[in-house]
């Protein structure tokens, strides 16, 4: 299964499952599934749930 992006609706950032996110908790390769409901943008602070899908 290949990695997924997906990009924070607010600001822009983009999570890479592939890259992760380690300065903010997410190990490379970390799915987005599997992210915790919790976590939170480190850009802008915002919601899991604040963020969509993209297709390169």
């Amino acid at each position: 299964m290949e990695y997924r992006k997906w990009v924070c609706l607010i600001c822009g950032w983009v999570y890479d499952e592939e890259k992760g996110a380690p300065d903010d908790g997410l190990a490379p390769g970390t799915r987005w599934q599997d992210v915790s409901s919790d976590w939170q943008c480190p850009e802008c602070g915002t919601r899991k749930e604040d963020f969509e899908l993209v297709e390169f």
